[in-house]
């Protein structure tokens, strides 16, 4: 099968490490499904793979991505009791656990110590014409929801959908900050916010991006500077916004702590700027600032997502899209910044 691959890791170039070519077609074992991918999505979890940054060793040739949606090829041995039928269209769930453990069993597998998403280690990626899953991770595709718009959701905008209403506890007439206009996680927040009654704000230094995120509903967006704290506590009244969703990290993350409203929390998804910046404890607990991380959601979360496609209230903002030979195309304008929400590979 054709596939998108790290044939090697590190180095000052990650995208010399990316490889598209062909690699053995995965044999699905017992309760696991092969999946047919249709179109799958680039994510900045790809580019540090090929850095050689995950959760467990890298030993090439090893398939990236996290996303995929597509139709059911087969199953490993009888499938599961309601398991989808073989030629079903289905969106993969890309979190595999132990399936056993205290979080597993009430529906929180992020608290699984085994949680693994496809393209760590041992787990091959979504990257190529077939990807093996376990069967309980597929999830039911509407015929009116695109193979496209469904490769959007499993990381963006799952993890966009928890950071907003179950990290943030925001509802609506609440507001947030959103911190970088054009990338995945960060359009889909703009668009859930704006789709819950949420007031949204957004930054980002270009100012086409800000100008795309005004245009995908938020109410105002902001350059990255210092005095864009003091914009945005003018722009809620002076309090500051209930939450901020940063991706970024270290040029950001001071901006986030001066506009949040005491009492806010700050949610973290990532840190695609630098995992490290000056922590500014005294800020944060001067101010009663709660620091929430998060990654990812739950299957129901993903389920949720999927039938806001199906009612017409959401439409995820796909930027470009390749064929999945041309991966290599897709991955340079991602690591060139040059992002407008999704990027697609049609396999």
């Amino acid at each position: 099968m054709l596939a998108v691959y790290a044939s090697a890791v590190g180095g000052e170039n990650p995208l010399a490490n990316l490889t598209v070519g062909e690699l053995p077609t995965p044999v699905s074992r017992p309760g696991w499904a092969l999946v047919r991918v249709r179109a799958a999505s680039l994510n900045h979890h790809d580019i540090w793979t090929l850095r050689g940054v995950s959760s467990a060793p890298v030993t090439p040739p090893h398939i990236l991505g996290c996303d995929a949606a597509g139709e059911v090829e087969a199953y490993g041995g009888e499938p599961p009791t309601g398991a989808a039928a073989v030629g079903a269209r289905v969106v993969v769930y890309p979190i595999v656990t132990c399936g056993h453990c205290a979080a597993c069993l009430a529906d929180e597998p992020l608290g699984c110590r085994s949680f693994r998403m496809l393209s760590e280690a041992p787990l091959a990626g979504a990257l190529a014409e077939y990807v093996e899953i376990p069967a309980a991770n597929l999830v039911a595709l509407p015929d009116q929801v695109s193979f496209a718009d469904a490769a959007c959701l499993p990381t963006a905008y799952l993890t966009a959908y928890r950071a907003l209403f179950v990290r943030a506890g925001l509802r609506p007439g609440m507001s947030v900050l959103v911190q970088g206009a054009s990338g995945g996680v960060a359009t889909a927040c703009i668009l859930l916010g704006r789709l819950a009654g949420i007031t949204v704000y957004s930054t980002s230094r270009d100012e086409a991006k800000r100008a795309l995120a005004v245009d995908l509903g938020a109410e105002a967006a902001f350059p990255v500077e210092r005095e864009t704290a003091r914009a945005v506590i003018g722009a809620t009244g002076g309090v500051g916004v209930d939450a901020v969703v940063d991706t970024v990290g270290e040029p950001t993350w001071d901006l986030s702590l001066r506009a949040v409203k005491p009492g806010g929390v700050v949610v973290v998804p990532g840190a695609t700027g630098g995992a490290n910046p000056p922590a500014q404890l005294n800020r944060i607990f001067f101010r009663s600032v709660t620091i929430a991380g998060t990654t990812m959601g739950t299957r129901g979360e993903l389920r949720r997502l999927v039938d806001l496609i199906a009612t017409g209230a959401l439409r995820p903002l796909v930027g470009s899209t390749h064929q999945l030979r041309d991966a290599a195309a897709a991955f340079a304008e991602m690591a060139a910044g040059e992002l407008r929400g999704k990027i697609i590979l049609e396999a």
